[in-house]
């Protein structure tokens, strides 16, 4: 059996080829931009993946999957759940952004 070190590293290389693969495929993917559905931020498209209707940004895809690899989700709607208050953070800091732009 794999320790748990070991499934991470193996996470952590699946993953960067995913981005790799994707930039690859279509190099503009590495600067087209969307908002993970996971952690709220501005990130790239190449190796993001769609889980269940959620687009997650290549970082959150492999929170994903290690966790699902180490048996610590059940589903994609756990990891959804667990960052939510990492995404209002974001939010919030966007809305103090704009206002300090209103504001100069």
């Amino acid at each position: 059996m794999k320790s748990k070190e070991e499934i991470i590293e193996e996470m952590q290389q699946v993953v960067e080829q995913m981005r790799l693969d994707d930039i690859e495929d279509n190099p503009d993917s590495e600067f087209e931009m969307f908002e993970c559905d996971c952690c709220g931020k501005e990130k790239s498209l190449a190796g993001s993946v769609e889980y269940s209707g959620y687009r997650l940004c290549n970082d959150c895809v492999l929170l994903a999957e290690t966790g699902f690899a180490l048996n610590k989700l059940k589903d994609i709607q756990d990891l959804i759940d667990a960052m939510e208050d990492k995404r209002l953070e974001g939010l919030c800091n966007i809305i103090k952004e704009e206002e300090l732009k209103r504001n100069n």
